[in-house]
């Protein structure tokens, strides 16, 4: 039972959840939820009303979301003086989240459609109800058409099937005569919003859109996130993208990469046009990426990147802490702080968890795994692999024999190579 008479409960709740829950007053039933009521002024907005359906010849309940008591797991409990004193239909000017946003097309502000709303997320925070996302995953839908169960298990096992929500910050205003929206869910998705979304969900929209769309958008993206975006998007549409920018650019945005990935994204090229890219770029990092595109390792360095975080050991926690704010934005490895002396020889490695979870007094030197696993130099692709395989590390330190530490290379890098180059 969802108590919201507790100021601390807070909760997530979906629409499609609790839409035709029964509805309990005074321990008896009295119809059903039939749509959720909301205030759209704010950046959030919030649910004022439940309306509730009762049966043949009865009026619908207007009743204030300061009147329902609990949300059980299979109903709905208010708490109202009568009945009567609530009969009542939703004013036209009022936003139904049932009516009006559910099975909407959601197109982005040029009018591209980039999916369905399957179902709405809400927050109970402060005995409050906040709308926060749209639900256009295919966890949703098939929650929508009847297949709950079959939701429930593809979503505990298959990533594929996580909830794709979008931040309700992302929709733009809705009409104000909504009584007459028939129209589109629409997003506030560009060039003000476009910093605030993840490169995974930018990559999945430029996917989905119209060629020109795609570049006019992707050009509003700073070097960072296009960066990491084009590294997301599909080799298909990558192929694409890159054949409408100029090479200038291609090779700005492959710099920000690791050797791998920039390999990962020229290897759908012809090789004429990544030789181009290539001359363009900074020389030892284009060195390491042909050589990759050559299947040449000779030197596992040739996959690492210098992006990492390296502290003292004698630096205090709620010291690490301030650091790695302000330092691991523009790192390729940010879950591990790799713990060195002042000649910088490898002494321990931190896993960014235990960091959080440790006393802000005590040292890295404190909490620090000193039996670090890592690669020499000369150690082969096929080693990484399976030395990845068998430990399950995010990323490994590459050292030489004073065991210095020289590089870092992350999983993703080097499982893509396998993948892709061997």
């Amino acid at each position: 039972m969802t108590d919201l008479k507790n100021s601390n409960f807070e909760a997530e709740l979906f629409i499609s959840d609790i839409i035709k829950r029964k509805v309990l007053w005074n321990g008896k039933k009295i119809g059903k939820l039939q749509d959720i009521v909301i205030v759209d002024h704010e950046k959030l907005p919030e649910v004022s009303h439940f309306v509730v359906a009762r049966s043949f010849g009865h009026k619908s309940l207007l009743v204030p979301w300061a009147r329902v008591k609990a949300i059980h797991p299979k109903a709905v409990e208010i708490d109202i003086e009568s009945i009567e004193q609530y009969e009542a239909e939703p004013a036209e000017s009022q936003v139904l989240l049932r009516d009006h946003i559910l099975d909407k097309k959601v197109i982005d502000m040029d009018d591209n459609e980039i999916d369905v709303v399957y179902d709405v997320k809400l927050v109970l925070t402060n005995k409050r109800l906040y709308v926060t996302d749209v639900d256009f995953s295919k966890y949703g839908l098939l929650k929508r058409i009847g297949f709950r169960w079959v939701a429930s298990v593809v979503y505990s096992l298959a990533e594929i099937f996580k909830k794709e929500t979008l931040s309700w910050s992302y929709v733009a205003p809705l009409p104000k005569d909504i009584s007459s929206f028939k129209g589109n869910v629409k997003l506030n998705v560009l060039k003000e919003k476009l910093p605030e979304i993840h490169p995974v969900d930018l990559a999945d929209m430029l996917e989905e859109m119209e060629e020109g769309q795609r570049l006019a958008l992707f050009k509003e993206l700073d070097t960072e996130q296009a960066s990491d975006t084009l590294e997301e998007i599909e080799p298909r549409v990558q192929r694409t993208l890159i054949s409408s920018l100029e090479r200038s650019r291609v090779a700005e945005l492959i710099n920000e990469m690791t050797p791998a990935q920039g390999a990962d994204v020229l290897a759908i090229l012809p090789s004429n046009e990544a030789d181009e890219i290539m001359h363009l770029m900074d020389q030892e990092k284009a060195q390491k990426i042909e050589q990759l595109l050559s299947k040449h390792y000779e030197t596992i360095l040739n996959l690492a990147t210098s992006r990492f975080l390296k502290f003292p050991d004698d630096l205090r926690v709620t010291d690490a802490i301030r650091r790695y704010r302000n330092s691991a934005s523009d790192k390729d490895v940010d879950m591990y702080i790799y713990v060195v002396d002042d000649n910088g020889k490898l002494l321990g490695v931190v896993d960014i968890q235990e960091l959080l979870q440790a006393r802000l007094e005590e040292r890295l030197s404190d909490i620090m795994i000193e039996e670090v696993i890592s690669l020499h130099p000369d150690a082969s692709l096929q080693e990484a692999v399976e030395i990845f395989s068998r430990y399950n590390f995010r990323a490994l330190p590459v050292t030489d024999e004073a065991e210095h530490i020289l590089g870092v290379i992350p999983y993703r890098d080097i499982m893509n190579l396998e993948h892709n180059f061997i």
